[in-house]
């Protein structure tokens, strides 16, 4: 119980300093993390900046709601990123501004919706898939990236915002922050910034692991 309380104040956390920078407003987004005995997730509506850790959502590992608040409509998402994606203990989904503003002026490539243009995101984030729109809640949105969840830390909704999925909370918060800032940079630019080259891009995968 005591792990699960740590991981209920992380959430709660991250939620705030989220919101108070200004990367999720109102009621929008949603957070989760894995359990050994199931899942916290964020309740319906939530205000990421005043989340109360006693009220986050719990469910089983049979997907039952077991206490807390009535879980976010998100929760198949969660769901799904999670069993394609084994390792990974902690999602964020946001409708950050600038990665929305992205997707409307258009991305880079539907397979990759920003060019590799600083080390930090090769390292921090790797490729990025669009998601083509469907309404918040639809199940097959959820299916689009579960089908990709396994080879990406995230995936950016078409006028929804990304979802970013890593070790722990925290550091899927870390790898939102990146992709957000990496859209600001690339939205601001101009001209356009060029990629990092192959070698520049192949030198950072030996020299630090990264996944791209």
């Amino acid at each position: 119980m005591q792990a699960e309380n740590r991981v209920r104040e992380e959430i709660c956390t991250v939620g705030a300093s989220l919101y108070n920078r200004g990367y999720t407003v109102g009621a929008a987004g949603n957070i989760s993390a894995r359990l050994d005995d199931g899942w916290l997730i964020t309740p319906t509506d939530a205000c990421l900046g005043r989340l109360d850790p006693a009220e986050l959502a719990k469910v089983d590992l049979d997907g039952n709601w077991v206490s807390g608040a009535k879980p976010s409509k998100t929760l198949v998402l969660h769901q799904g990123i999670y069993r394609a994606s084994p390792e990974s203990r902690g999602i964020i989904h946001t409708h950050s501004t600038h990665l929305v503003a992205l997707t409307l002026a258009g991305v880079w490539r539907p397979d990759e919706v920003l060019p590799p243009i600083t080390p930090y995101q090769v390292m921090k984030v790797g490729r990025i898939p669009l998601i083509g729109y469907r309404r918040p809640g639809d199940a097959q949105a959820a299916a689009d990236v579960a089908a990709v969840a396994s080879q990406v830390r995230g995936a950016l909704f078409e006028r929804l915002g990304p979802v970013v999925w890593e070790r722990s909370v925290a550091h899927a918060s870390y790898a939102l922050e990146e992709l957000e800032e990496t859209a600001r940079l690339w939205l601001m630019s101009n001209p356009r910034p060029a990629p990092l080259s192959a070698e520049a891009i192949e030198d950072l995968r030996v020299t630090f692991g990264a996944r791209y």
